[in-house]
C-alpha cells in the first residue's frame, strides 16, 4: 500500500501545485456544489461539510477481512434481534440477561410474537470500527436504528471524484454504485408487490441529516416522505398525493421507532403515522429496519456479543468489539471501579445517568476526587445502569489542517445491506470521520471533526458499473407521483421567488428608475410617494418616512422586515430545503448564495446589489423552464409564479394605471411589468392609459400580462389530474377557466378599475381553491373511492 499512498499524494501534490490549502478549497467547492451541509444539535442554519482532500487507502486483502467480520456480525445481530422479539431463548438459557433487554429505551414488548416479511428484522446495518496503532481493527458501535452516513459516504466520493478527475480510477478504486443497487433491490425484494412504491421516510428537513436524506432518495429514486405525508388505511399504507391516495408498499425510516406511530409506540410523536405499526403487523408494508431493533444498540450489548456469537453461530467474532464490562454483574462492577483511570465510564442504554455529565463517555482518569465518589456512589444503586470501556487508542491518516498535511485519528463508519436474495453486501468504501476533539464515539460529527472518503484499493482495474443495474428496466414515460405537500412547496416556491423579484423591481425604481432624472432622489414625487407606499404595503420597509437610501437598503437586507427580499429568499430557502430530493443542484445552488452586499445609499452598489439579485432570480426562472421536465411538480412551480405575478399586477395597476395616471406613473407601470420595449416598439408615441392597461391586463402574448398569467394557469390546471369521474371539471379548473373568459373579451379602452378589482379577487379564490384540492386532503371515508 505504500506504493498507492505515495502515489496518491504526489498526484494530489501535482494537481495543487504544492500547497494543500489548494486542494482544500477544491474539493470543497465541489461539496458545496453537490449541496453537502449537515446540522449540529441546536443550529438553525446548516454548515458548510468539511470534507478532506486525502482519502484513506485500504488494500482489497486488508478490506475482506473487515468485509468477512462485518457479514458475520450483520448475521448474528439480525438472529439475535429476531430472538428477543420472538422465542427469547437467549434470555431463558442465561446467554443474555434480561435486564440488558429491557433497560434499553429501544426495546419494545409492544412487537413481540410479530414477524416481518420474509423474516427479516435488518435490512441495513453500520458499524463504527476504529483501527489501532498496532493495525488490528475493532467495532466501536453497532448502529441499527438510522442508517447515518451512507449518504455522505456516497457524497463525499462524488466530491472527490469531481475534484481529482480520474485519480481514482487509475488507482484501481472499488465503485459504491453496485451497493446501492443491491441495497434498493434488497428493500423491493420484501414488498408486496414485484414493482413497488418505496419511500424515505424522514424526520423533517431540521433533522442534522437531511441534506443526506434528500440525496440518498434523489439517487434511489425512493420517495422522500415525512409523516404528514402518509396515512394508513385498512392495514394498507397511503401517500397523500395531488391524484388521491397512492399505495406505499415499504419504507426505509430515518427516525427513531419511538416517533414512527403515536398509537403504537410514543403518543407525543408528532412526526409519526397513526397505525403504521398496524399495517407492518397485518403485512401491509415492510419497515426498514424493524421497529425495535434498536435495542441492540445500547453499549451494554457489547459486552455479551463475543459469547452470543459462539452460542447463536457457533464460531468466535472475526472482528472483536472493544473491551466492555457491563457494572450490572457484580465481577465487572468491581474491575470498572478498581481500573477506572485506564478505562471510560458511561451510560449502558445512552440516557442520562447520575454521576456523569452526558450520555457519552467519561475518562475515569479526568474525574476528581469528589466527582469519582459521587459515581460510585450512583453505581452501587443502580450498577445496571453503567458500562466501562477499554480506553481507545486510534491510528492516524493524513489530512490539511490550516494549510498544511497533519495526522488525525480516525474512525469508519462501513454500512452492510440485504440484497435481492437476502444475502448481506458490504460497501466497499466507508465514511471516515477525522477526529477534531477527544471523543470518537460520536454519532456522526462532532465540532472541529473532518470527513473523508475511503477508498478499497483492488490489484486490478475495477470494470465500470452504476444505478442502472443489469439488465434494463421497462421504459416508462410518467412524471412519477407528486406528493400532496411537494405540490404545496413548489406552488408557494415560485410564489416567492416571484414576490422576492416584484420586490427588487420596486427598490430598483426607488433608488435609480427612469424617474429619477426628473424626479431626483426625493419622496416629495406622488409616484415615489406611490413606490415607498408599496414597499410598506408588502412589509418591505417601516410605515415611517425615512431617506431613500436606508429605505432601499432596509428593502433588499433588513431581515426584520418581514416582506423584505433577504427575508423572502430566506423563505425561499426554508421552502427549498424541503424540496431537496427534487431540485437540481444548480437550482438549489443559487437559492442559497448569500445576498449582494452595499453601503445602503444610492449609489450604482446598491443599484447594481439589486440588479444582481434580479439577475438571480431569473436565472431560477430559466432553470425552471429549460430544466424542469414538464411533470405535475413543473406546473405547480410555474403555477405559483403565475398567480404572484398576476396578483403583483393587480395591485400595479391598481396603485399606477388608475383614471388619474401621470405620465411617471405609467412609465413606472412599464418598468415595474418589464414592458417598457414592448410598449415602445408598437407605439411611438409616450405612454398613453389605455395602450398600457391593455399591455399590462390584456395582451396574450405579454408574458407579463395578467391574462397571459390566467391562461398559463388554466392550461397547469386542465392538465392536472382529476378525481371526478362524471367528466365534470374541479373548483380549480372552473375558476381559472371562468377568469380567462372574463378577461379575454376585453380591450385597454374598456378596461375598469372595477375589473382590475374583479379580477384580483378571482385570484384570490383560484389559489384558495387549488389549496384545497390539492394541497389538503379529505376524510379517510371520502378518499375511499380513489385508493390505488
Amino acid at each position: 500500500m505504500a506504493a498507492h499512498w505515495r502515489a496518491m499524494l504526489e498526484r494530489l501534490s501535482a494537481q495543487a501545485k504544492g500547497d494543500p490549502a489548494t486542494l482544500a478549497d477544491h474539493v470543497g467547492r465541489q461539496a458545496a456544489d453537490l449541496g453537502l451541509a449537515f446540522r449540529l444539535t441546536g443550529d438553525e442554519q446548516e454548515r458548510a461539510w468539511p470534507l478532506g482532500p486525502v482519502p484513506l487507502l485500504i488494500d482489497a486483502k486488508e478490506w475482506s477481512h473487515i468485509e468477512a467480520g462485518l457479514t458475520q456480525r450483520a448475521q448474528l445481530l439480525e438472529r439475535v434481534v429476531a430472538d428477543i422479539y420472538s422465542t427469547q431463548t437467549l434470555v431463558r438459557e442465561g446467554k443474555l440477561p434480561a435486564s440488558i433487554v429491557t433497560g434499553s429505551p429501544h426495546y419494545w414488548r409492544v412487537i413481540t410474537g410479530t414477524q416481518p416479511p420474509h423474516g427479516h428484522f435488518l435490512h441495513f446495518y453500520a458499524a463504527d470500527i476504529g483501527r489501532g496503532p498496532g493495525g488490528e481493527w475493532r467495532v466501536l458501535a453497532d448502529r441499527v436504528r438510522t442508517p447515518v452516513g451512507v449518504g455522505y459516504a456516497l457524497e463525499n466520493r462524488l466530491a472527490l471524484s469531481r475534484a481529482t478527475g480520474d485519480l481514482l480510477g487509475a488507482m484501481n478504486t472499488r465503485r459504491l454504485a453496485p451497493f446501492f443497487a443491491d441495497l434498493r433491490r434488497g428493500l423491493a425484494a420484501d414488498c408486496a408487490r414485484s414493482d413497488p412504491r418505496i419511500g424515505l421516510l424522514t424526520p423533517g428537513r431540521f433533522n442534522q441529516s437531511y441534506a443526506e436524506q434528500a440525496h440518498l432518495a434523489r439517487y434511489l429514486g425512493l420517495m422522500l416522505v415525512e409523516g404528514d405525508d402518509l396515512i394508513v388505511s385498512d392495514g394498507r399504507l397511503f401517500v397523500r398525493t395531488i391524484q388521491g391516495l397512492k399505495r406505499v408498499d415499504g419504507l426505509w425510516r430515518w427516525m427513531d421507532s419511538r416517533f414512527i406511530d403515536p398509537l403504537a409506540f410514543d403518543s407525543k410523536s408528532r412526526i409519526g403515522v397513526p397505525d403504521l405499526y398496524d399495517a407492518c403487523a397485518r403485512g401491509g408494508v415492510m419497515v426498514s429496519n424493524w421497529p425495535g431493533a434498536g435495542v441492540i444498540e445500547s453499549r451494554a450489548f457489547a459486552a455479551f456479543l463475543p459469547q452470543l456469537a459462539r452460542a447463536v453461530l457457533g464460531s468466535d467474532l472475526i472482528l472483536p468489539n472493544i473491551a466492555t464490562w457491563w457494572c450490572g454483574q457484580p465481577r465487572e462492577r468491581a474491575h470498572v471501579e478498581a481500573q477506572m483511570d485506564n478505562l471510560v465510564v458511561g451510560s449502558a442504554f445512552d440516557q442520562d445517568v447520575a454521576g456523569l455529565s452526558d450520555t457519552h463517555f467519561t475518562p475515569g482518569a479526568s474525574l476528581d476526587a469528589a466527582q469519582r465518589a459521587a459515581l460510585k456512589d450512583a453505581m452501587a444503586r443502580r450498577p445496571m445502569d453503567y458500562v466501562g470501556q477499554e480506553l481507545v487508542k486510534l491510528s492516524t491518516t493524513p489530512a490539511v489542517i490550516d494549510g498544511r498535511i497533519a495526522p488525525l485519528p480516525f474512525t469508519l463508519r462501513i454500512f452492510v445491506a440485504r440484497d435481492g436474495a437476502g444475502q448481506w453486501r458490504v460497501m466497499p468504501g466507508a465514511f471516515a470521520r477525522l477526529a477534531g476533539h477527544g471523543d470518537i464515539r460520536a454519532a456522526l460529527m462532532g465540532r472541529g471533526d473532518m470527513s473523508a472518503d475511503m477508498c478499497v484499493i483492488d490489484s486490478k482495474p475495477v470494470p465500470p458499473d452504476s444505478l442502472l443495474g443489469r439488465g434494463a428496466p421497462a421504459i416508462r414515460r410518467i412524471g412519477g407521483m407528486l406528493p400532496a405537500k411537494a405540490a404545496d412547496n413548489l406552488f408557494w416556491l415560485g410564489r416567492y421567488i416571484e414576490r422576492a423579484e416584484m420586490t427588487l423591481r420596486l427598490i430598483r425604481a426607488i433608488a435609480g428608475g427612469s424617474i429619477e432624472a426628473d424626479l431626483g432622489p426625493s419622496l416629495a414625487s406622488p409616484t415615489m410617494a406611490r413606490l415607498v407606499g408599496q414597499l410598506a404595503a408588502w412589509g418591505a420597509v417601516p410605515s415611517s418616512g425615512a431617506a431613500i437610501g436606508p429605505l432601499c437598503a432596509t428593502a433588499l437586507g433588513d431581515a426584520r422586515q418581514s416582506g423584505s427580499v433577504r427575508a423572502l429568499m430566506g423563505v425561499v430557502g426554508n421552502i427549498g430545503e424541503g424540496l431537496r430530493d427534487r431540485l437540481a443542484s444548480d437550482f438549489w445552488r443559487l437559492v442559497r448564495l448569500p445576498l449582494p452586499t452595499f453601503d445602503g445609499a444610492v449609489t450604482e452598489t446598491l443599484l447594481d446589489a439589486s440588479s444582481r439579485m434580479i439577475e438571480r432570480i431569473s436565472a431560477l426562472a430559466g432553470l425552471a423552464a429549460e430544466n424542469m421536465g414538464r411533470s405535475d411538480g413543473w406546473r405547480f412551480h410555474d403555477m405559483g409564479r403565475r398567480m404572484e405575478r398576476a396578483v403583483n399586477g393587480c395591485r400595479l395597476i391598481a396603485l399606477f394605471g388608475g383614471d388619474g395616471a401621470s405620465d411617471d406613473d405609467l412609465t413606472v407601470l412599464l418598468d415595474l411589468m418589464d414592458s417598457q420595449i414592448s410598449y415602445r416598439t408598437r407605439y411611438l408615441t409616450g405612454p398613453a392609459l389605455a395602450p398600457v392597461r391593455d399591455l399590462l391586463a390584456l395582451e396574450p402574448i405579454n408574458p407579463r400580462a395578467i391574462v397571459y398569467q390566467a391562461m398559463r394557469m388554466a392550461e397547469h390546471v386542465a392538465a392536472l389530474p382529476t378525481l371526478r369521474a362524471d367528466g365534470m371539471p374541479e373548483e380549480p379548473r372552473r375558476l381559472a377557466d371562468a377568469l380567462v373568459a372574463r378577461l379575454a373579451p376585453l380591450s385597454g379602452n374598456m378596461l375598469t378599475m372595477a375589473d382590475i378589482g374583479d379580477a384580483e379577487s378571482r385570484l384570490f379564490a383560484l389559489s384558495d381553491a387549488i389549496g384545497q384540492r390539492y394541497f389538503l386532503q379529505v376524510h379517510k371515508t371520502q378518499d375511499a373511492d380513489i385508493l390505488a
